[in-house]
Protein backbone atom coordinates (compact mmCIF):
# COMPACT_ATOMS: atom_id res chain seq x y z
CA UNK A 1 0.00 0.00 0.00
CA UNK A 2 1.17 3.52 -0.77
CA UNK A 3 2.05 5.00 2.68
CA UNK A 4 0.28 8.36 1.54
CA UNK A 5 -3.18 5.88 0.81
CA UNK A 6 -4.24 6.35 4.30
CA UNK A 7 -3.69 10.34 4.99
CA UNK A 8 -5.88 10.65 1.51
CA UNK A 9 -9.17 11.69 1.71
CA UNK A 10 -12.16 9.17 2.83
CA UNK A 11 -13.45 7.27 -0.64
CA UNK A 12 -16.55 5.45 -1.19
CA UNK A 13 -17.31 2.60 -3.54
CA UNK A 14 -20.19 4.17 -6.22
CA UNK A 15 -22.51 1.66 -8.01
CA UNK A 16 -19.80 0.38 -10.63
CA UNK A 17 -17.44 -0.51 -7.95
CA UNK A 18 -15.27 2.29 -8.23
CA UNK A 19 -13.48 4.60 -5.67
CA UNK A 20 -15.75 7.55 -5.16
CA UNK A 21 -14.22 10.42 -2.47
CA UNK A 22 -16.19 11.21 0.63
CA UNK A 23 -16.59 7.41 1.93
CA UNK A 24 -15.70 6.24 5.34
CA UNK A 25 -13.53 3.52 6.18
CA UNK A 26 -15.15 0.75 8.05
CA UNK A 27 -15.05 0.49 11.57
CA UNK A 28 -13.76 -2.41 13.78
CA UNK A 29 -14.38 -3.26 17.14
CA UNK A 30 -11.37 -4.91 19.04
CA UNK A 31 -12.81 -5.78 22.76
CA UNK A 32 -9.75 -6.38 24.81
CA UNK A 33 -8.65 -6.28 28.22
CA UNK A 34 -5.55 -4.54 29.98
CA UNK A 35 -4.04 -7.72 31.29
CA UNK A 36 -4.31 -9.83 28.09
CA UNK A 37 -1.84 -11.09 25.72
CA UNK A 38 -3.60 -12.08 23.42
CA UNK A 39 -5.67 -9.13 22.96
CA UNK A 40 -1.82 -7.41 23.10
CA UNK A 41 -1.21 -9.73 19.95
CA UNK A 42 -4.24 -8.85 17.96
CA UNK A 43 -3.64 -5.41 18.62
CA UNK A 44 -0.38 -5.05 17.03
CA UNK A 45 -0.97 -7.38 14.37
CA UNK A 46 -4.69 -5.14 13.67
CA UNK A 47 -2.35 -1.97 13.88
CA UNK A 48 0.42 -3.78 11.21
CA UNK A 49 -2.43 -4.53 8.67
CA UNK A 50 -3.86 -1.48 9.38
CA UNK A 51 -0.76 -0.11 7.15
CA UNK A 52 -2.10 -2.26 4.51
CA UNK A 53 -5.74 -2.18 4.64
CA UNK A 54 -7.73 0.79 5.05
CA UNK A 55 -10.13 0.17 8.21
CA UNK A 56 -10.74 2.68 11.27
CA UNK A 57 -9.91 0.52 14.68
CA UNK A 58 -11.49 1.32 18.47
CA UNK A 59 -10.28 -0.25 21.06
CA UNK A 60 -12.45 -1.15 24.22
CA UNK A 61 -10.91 -2.18 27.11
CA UNK A 62 -13.90 -4.42 28.57
CA UNK A 63 -13.10 -3.69 32.10
CA UNK A 64 -14.26 -0.53 31.48
CA UNK A 65 -18.18 -1.61 30.71
CA UNK A 66 -19.62 -4.13 33.67
CA UNK A 67 -21.80 -4.81 30.45
CA UNK A 68 -19.28 -5.96 28.50
CA UNK A 69 -17.71 -7.94 31.33
CA UNK A 70 -20.63 -9.94 31.06
CA UNK A 71 -20.96 -10.43 27.37
CA UNK A 72 -17.56 -11.49 26.72
CA UNK A 73 -16.13 -12.63 30.36
CA UNK A 74 -12.87 -14.38 29.64
CA UNK A 75 -12.99 -15.05 26.40
CA UNK A 76 -11.07 -12.13 24.52
CA UNK A 77 -9.91 -10.98 22.44
CA UNK A 78 -12.50 -10.51 19.96
CA UNK A 79 -12.81 -8.15 16.45
CA UNK A 80 -15.62 -7.46 15.24
CA UNK A 81 -17.70 -4.84 12.34
CA UNK A 82 -20.96 -4.10 14.13
CA UNK A 83 -22.54 -7.01 15.50
CA UNK A 84 -20.21 -9.08 13.39
CA UNK A 85 -17.24 -11.12 14.49
CA UNK A 86 -14.52 -11.63 12.81
CA UNK A 87 -12.05 -13.08 14.82
CA UNK A 88 -11.30 -14.72 18.31
CA UNK A 89 -8.36 -15.08 20.36
CA UNK A 90 -6.25 -15.26 16.70
CA UNK A 91 -6.21 -12.92 14.49
CA UNK A 92 -6.30 -14.15 10.88
CA UNK A 93 -5.06 -11.61 9.26
CA UNK A 94 -6.24 -13.18 5.58
CA UNK A 95 -9.90 -13.45 6.66
CA UNK A 96 -9.76 -10.15 7.82
CA UNK A 97 -8.71 -8.61 4.30
CA UNK A 98 -11.36 -11.23 2.63
CA UNK A 99 -13.99 -9.74 4.95
CA UNK A 100 -13.01 -5.93 4.25
CA UNK A 101 -12.79 -6.38 0.39
CA UNK A 102 -16.32 -8.60 0.79
CA UNK A 103 -17.61 -5.01 2.25
CA UNK A 104 -16.11 -2.59 0.16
Amino acid sequence: MNPDRRAAAPRRRSAAGEDAPGACPPRLTLYSRGCCHLCHEMREALEALGRLERFELAVLDIDDDPALQARFGRDVPVLAHGDREIARHRLDAAIVRAYLAGIG
